[in-house]
């Protein structure tokens, strides 16, 4: 994309401006920033998403001035009358399963896709919200339905309520006060608290941003080495031919030591090693994403599944939790279905034979669609 272009999602910033003046330094308030947007599911949709089980939902409450949680699945007799006042439905993950959802994330890729998170709907009756918070990671809301009001502010104080099933402020201090019409988007970089309060029946969209912990990184890329270690047959056993008598026998043997430090040592050698492990990290499904295979035949163009994620470095491409080395043409090629997730017939005419046999396979494992000459297509 031309991130020097101006965009009305951005307020007519561009999304080079709009990066340096804004992201995670100060939020942003833009009015029709989608003019005539719809919701990307109705209120029928979201509460069938929120019975299935393969769905992340959650319900709270306000009941006699006490805050209430409860998670999903949901029957619709489960859930409060659209009479009640409120009360708040929150649905994760609704970019996996409507193509409007998946349409408006991609909207967010001058951010890089191994940021993108996913989008949430939130569905509420009057008075409805979660209380006032903060998030740890970026977020834009965009107001799909009816009204909401917001009080925004920059928290100094973080300590949370006592006993409440929610992550609610202690001592809110907003700053700001601004009313969302359908259209109507604002930003908030991380840990700037807000309290969202809908006026009538109203949908808000959420595109969150991940925003992993270095100690959960760590982990996640540690244990993927240790895994692809495993994979290689490095079997080599710990020997101690020349180990005495001891008297003390529960303190560990310094060779022993060392010989753990060496393995991991050595698993972080290779110089592939991490950047192999965070690209799979980056790209590995969630737990509830499952593919339909797909039919093979001649492809005219290819299109990459919604729930498929999908990046590259300089010297590898990862999806779904695998990597392929790849360069020249064919890393030209796949980088390219990386940004913009769909082939076109010109440039798979530019594909070698080898491309053209993975993006297949691809094909076969449903991460990708392969649109056949007079085939609309699908996305999933």
């Amino acid at each position: 994309m031309d991130v020097d272009q101006a965009l009305p999602l951005l307020g007519g910033l561009s999304a080079a401006q709009f990066m340096r003046r804004h992201w995670h330094k100060k939020p942003l308030l833009v009015r029709q920033a989608i003019a005539g947007h719809a919701p990307p599911l109705s209120r029928a949709g979201v509460f069938a998403l929120a019975g299935d089980d393969a769905v992340e939902s959650r319900l709270v409450e306000r009941r006699a001035g006490r805050w209430h949680l409860r998670h999903g699945p949901f029957q619709r007799r489960a859930l409060p009358p659209l009479s009640a006042r409120e009360w708040t439905l929150l649905v994760q993950g609704v970019d996996l399963h409507s193509e409007a959802a998946h349409a408006l994330l991609q909207r967010f890729a001058f951010v890089p896709h191994a940021r993108l998170d996913d989008v949430m709907v939130s569905f509420a009756t009057d008075g409805g919200g979660v209380g006032p918070h903060f998030d740890s990671y970026d977020v834009f809301l965009l107001q799909a339905q009816g009204r909401r009001r917001w009080r925004i502010g920059r928290q100094k104080d973080l300590t949370l309520q006592d006993d409440l099933p929610l992550k609610i402020l202690a001592h809110f201090e907003p700053e700001a006060q601004y009313v969302l019409e359908p259209g109507d988007m604002l930003y908030l970089p991380p840990r700037w608290a807000h309290d969202g309060i809908a006026e009538g029946e109203c949908m808000t969209v959420s595109i969150g941003f991940r925003s992993p912990t270095r100690a959960q990184l760590a982990h996640e890329v540690l244990v993927r080495v240790a895994e692809v270690t495993a994979q290689e047959g490095d079997a080599a056993l710990y020997r101690d031919p020349a180990q005495p008598a001891v008297a003390r026998p529960g303190a560990i043997p310094q060779p022993l030591q060392a010989f753990a430090r060496d393995a991991v040592r050595r698993a972080l050698a290779h110089p592939d090693a991490i950047a192999c492990a965070l690209g799979e990290v980056l790209t590995e499904p969630k737990p509830q994403v499952w593919f339909t295979p797909g039919a093979g035949g001649m492809l005219e163009r290819v299109v990459l599944d919604r729930r498929t994620r999908m990046v590259y470095d300089e010297r590898h491409v990862y999806i779904n939790g695998a990597s392929w080395r790849a360069s020249g043409r064919d890393a030209t090629l796949l980088r390219r279905l990386a940004d913009t997730r769909e082939l076109t017939p010109a440039e798979l005419a530019r594909a070698s034979d080898t491309a053209l046999e993975l993006l297949g396979s691809w094909c076969d494992a449903g991460w990708a669609h392969g649109v056949q000459p007079g085939d609309g297509g699908t996305r999933g």
